[in-house]
């Protein structure tokens, strides 16, 4: 394949810190080696529509995109492979996403997602569509990859949001539960917790029983109804749960 020449990018899946900085990268570098970039709104929602919403980036035009949060290009759950029409009838219309791609002049396409945007992606290449993956999620389960779009600032985050949760919990004999990202993955749970200092960390990978945990909090926080208050044992306990954790 010859050097492309123009090239769209798309974000697809749900919001992560890093999407616009991304982009902002992408025009950059493309401009650097002549390479125009069109930009796909709404995910690969905008390959299906028959006249696509694409917007030409120059460095002028994203110069200040980094500054910003979310994405600018928008975003959507749309996978071409398995729509639903007003039947509700499942559609596989990832042809319409060649037509388009062959409509706006598009070299290859760079997306930026997680499992199920770049799952499309992956069936595209297989397809024959020049595609580059950039990996985007909080709860860093793409295979594959160690570095993942969005984990890093999410870390940091959650870590301050256990770190503060601390305070008021040891000022009022609190057991303070902080719920976290990961349906399928206990990255964020387990990296945040470790660091917040968290004294119990739920994640999806390792099914608890609420006996243990009661158990644990027993043992960590003793019963000191009617006696004097040991000054050396632990008032409070934080516990971090993955939303996907299970009994």
């Amino acid at each position: 394949m010859s050097q492309a020449k123009r090239i769209g990018v798309l974000t697809g899946g749900g919001d992560a810190p890093g999407l616009n900085p991304a982009i902002k990268g992408l025009v950059y570098r493309s401009s650097d080696h002549d390479i125009s970039v069109v930009g796909l709104y709404d995910g690969w929602r905008s390959l299906l529509d028959p006249a696509p919403e694409a917007l030409a980036l120059d460095r002028e035009m994203v110069r200040r995109w980094d500054r910003d949060g979310g994405t600018n290009l928008g975003s959507s759950r749309t996978n071409p492979f398995r729509t639903t029409n007003e039947a509700g009838e499942r559609l596989d219309r990832s042809a319409e996403v060649f037509e388009n791609i062959e409509r706006l002049g598009l070299d290859a396409i760079v997306v930026c997602g997680g499992e199920d945007t770049l799952g499309v992606a992956a069936r595209l290449s297989e397809k024959g569509v020049p595609v580059v993956g950039v990996p985007k999620t909080i709860d860093k389960d793409l295979a594959g990859t160690d570095y993942t779009l969005g984990f890093d600032t999410a870390l940091r985050n959650v870590t301050d949001v256990i770190e503060r949760s601390r305070t008021p919990a040891g000022s009022h004999g609190w057991v303070q539960i902080v719920e976290v990202m990961g349906r399928h993955a206990g990255h964020l749970a387990l990296w945040s917790g470790v660091a917040g200092g968290a004294h119990l960390i739920l994640i999806p990978e390792h099914p608890f029983r609420y006996e243990k945990v009661f158990q644990h909090l027993r043992v960590r926080l003793g019963d000191t109804t009617g006696v004097a208050r040991d000054p050396l044992r632990p008032r409070y306990s934080v516990v971090v749960v993955a939303e996907g954790a299970y009994a």
